[in-house]
């Protein structure tokens, strides 16, 4: 079995910016494929006096290729890093797809490394689709955080985890950064985190839709595009002192309409 830091080594090498150049040659390009799993682990918190939703959000990547983001800047004077998405290709080369997105630095309580923007986005809605409430996340440290199934291996799948750094912990002073999500495996975040809520402070009882879509803006290019999205249909209550409740009626894979 291969160690981990030659696993590692093996996936940067597919960054060398030598074998980059999208649309020379005619290797065929093994893509990600995102799959955005429910939410999980819905609850109401009390912060402040402001009533949050919070829940657990998850993404798996089903498809045959890594998803390998590669972001640089000039200086440290510029605040973010431009940020490309790297293709890996049957012949061994890659392909270089730029990417709107960016990667910042983000700090706060529980994080202090550089971010992805807009990799999911989380939001509230009406049984009619209206949207009503959204997260207010900085973006996301991508890596390898736990094995889809080990039991089995999909396709390109490697034996262990690839991508477990964070993300440029504790460095602001980075010109370059690499991320990654390998085959087989998944990425979570736990509830309460920063962003990783909806403010529902008011919110009336009722029914209403929780959606989890991961590459909203389909900027990061996948085999499919069928799995971003992930919901649940939730019952909203009031207890007689006033606290809000909350309970999942429906799950709704590969879904943004749960009924």
């Amino acid at each position: 079995m291969p160690s981990r830091t030659a696993a590692i080594a093996t996936s940067l090498a597919l960054l060398a910016p030598a074998a980059c150049g999208r649309g020379t040659g005619t290797s065929r390009e093994f893509l990600p494929d995102l799959d955005q799993l429910p939410p999980q682990a819905v609850s109401i918190v009390d912060q402040g006096g402001r009533e949050l939703l919070v829940f657990l959000s998850a993404v798996e990547n089903v498809g045959r290729g890594p998803l390998l983001v590669s972001g640089g800047r000039p200086t440290p004077a510029t605040a973010e890093m431009n940020a490309d998405q790297l293709l890996r290709r049957a012949d061994g080369s890659t392909a270089n797809h730029q990417l709107h997105s960016r990667l910042r630095f983000v700090v706060s309580e529980t994080h202090r490394h550089w971010h992805l923007l807009g990799f999911e986005r989380y939001e509230l809605r009406t049984l009619d689709g209206q949207a009503i409430g959204r997260d207010h996340k900085t973006g996301f440290c991508l890596g390898d955080r736990y094995d889809v199934d080990d039991r089995t291996r999909i396709p390109g799948e490697p034996r262990e985890a690839v991508w477990t750094q964070e993300c440029g912990r504790g460095q602001p002073e980075r010109l370059q950064i690499h991320e990654g999500l390998s085959p087989g495996y998944g990425d979570d975040y736990v509830p309460r985190l920063e962003g990783q809520y909806v403010d529902v402070t008011g919110l009336p009882p009722g029914r209403y839709v929780l959606v989890h879509r991961v590459n909203p803006g389909r900027d990061l290019l996948e085999s499919s595009y069928a799995n971003n999205a992930a919901s649940v249909l939730l019952q909203v209550g009031r207890t007689a002192a006033g606290r809000l409740t909350v309970k999942i009626l429906a799950t709704c894979p590969d879904s943004a309409r749960c009924r």
